[in-house]
């Protein structure tokens, strides 16, 4: 393919993506009703307040990917050195191809593309790396407050409860291993014939040392710190007669049901919503307010980004070569 020939494909197929995301984008938001309901409560909320509010969970969005980008820079900081700012510039690429995309499978692609062609396959690797990082705090905090919701409620027989929180300490403690000893992956791939001849992308696997992957994990955790507070702020201002800490055992869970179900960014907000209500009606009878609350959080971190982050689609380099396309 000739170089003009590229340049046209490449082009032609930022622009198919970035229409195709404003498409499901604007389908999304011109037939949600949760967020309907949020623009009702905001009605009676004094403008201050709203923009104070608002104002605060955006930042943190910013913060929440700022915090992303940094950690992505550092998974691939063996694979290939990049500037802050052009790890900021793929992860908000990445969240417009996550919209259309099952199970955010497009981040991985608007952000290797970023790395030179040789390399974007192990920045696959790489990036797996990270969101294990994250799985791992998700499943930690969601079976602790998975166990303290049953203990709240007294949902079972104190017996199987006992059961439960022994099998949640082992299921916590597996992950953690897991994660701290993500190079047993790569001796497990070594040790399959037919995966041999693919070491070359897996080997990253075996570079992660403990150390690394303790500062990795404290970065996930700032993000989880992140974007737990935002979801605290919400339902604290909207629902405020709730105790925080029953705020934020419902929001861990809802994050670690979340991870748990195969989903569509754009259609995230069905998922959201149903898990909300299912958990929330044990401490509170406000509806309305819980569904606008995950709506407002859902449009703050997944849409606005995915809009922003349409931009940087038309940065994309998909052949490698030294200038722009």
């Amino acid at each position: 393919m000739t170089s003009r020939y590229k340049k046209i494909f490449s082009y032609t197929l930022k622009t198919a993506i970035v229409v195709f995301a404003f498409w499901f984008i604007y389908v999304k938001l011109s037939t949600n009703n949760d967020l309907k309901g949020f623009m009702h409560l905001l009605e009676s909320t004094p403008r201050y307040e709203m923009i104070a509010v608002l104002g605060g969970v955006f930042l943190l969005m910013l913060l929440n990917w700022g915090l992303e980008a940094v950690k992505w820079r550092k998974l691939v900081s063996s694979i290939e050195r990049i500037s802050l700012w052009k790890a900021i510039e793929s992860v908000f690429c990445g969240l417009t191809w996550a919209i259309f995309t099952p199970n955010r499978l497009g981040e991985y692609g608007g952000r290797v593309f970023f790395l030179s062609p040789k390399r974007r396959i192990i920045g696959v690797v790489a990036m797996a790396v990270g969101n294990i990082g994250q799985m791992v705090l998700t499943n930690v905090f969601g079976a602790v407050a998975i166990c303290a919701f049953i203990y709240r409620f007294k949902l079972l027989d104190y017996r199987l409860f006992l059961a439960l929180c022994v099998f949640a300490a082992a299921y916590s403690l597996f992950f953690v291993i897991f994660y701290f000893n993500i190079r047993w992956l790569n001796g497990i791939l070594l040790s399959m014939r037919w995966t041999r001849k693919y070491k070359k992308f897996y080997k990253v696997l075996g570079r992660y040392r403990k150390k690394e992957l303790l500062r990795i994990l404290f970065l996930c955790l700032a993000r989880y710190a992140v974007f737990s507070t935002q979801y605290f702020i919400m339902f604290y201002w909207l629902v405020p007669d709730l105790h925080y800490l029953d705020i934020m055992m419902m929001v861990f869970i809802l994050f670690f049901v979340q991870s748990a179900l195969p989903s569509l960014d754009l259609f995230d907000i069905g998922i959201r919503s149903v898990t909300a209500l299912f958990f929330f009606k044990y401490i509170t009878d406000k509806s309305t307010a819980v569904v606008a609350c995950t709506a407002s959080i859902w449009l703050i971190n997944i849409i606005i980004p995915a809009i922003l982050g349409s931009y940087f689609v038309f940065k994309l380099n998909f052949f490698g070569n030294t200038q722009r396309t």
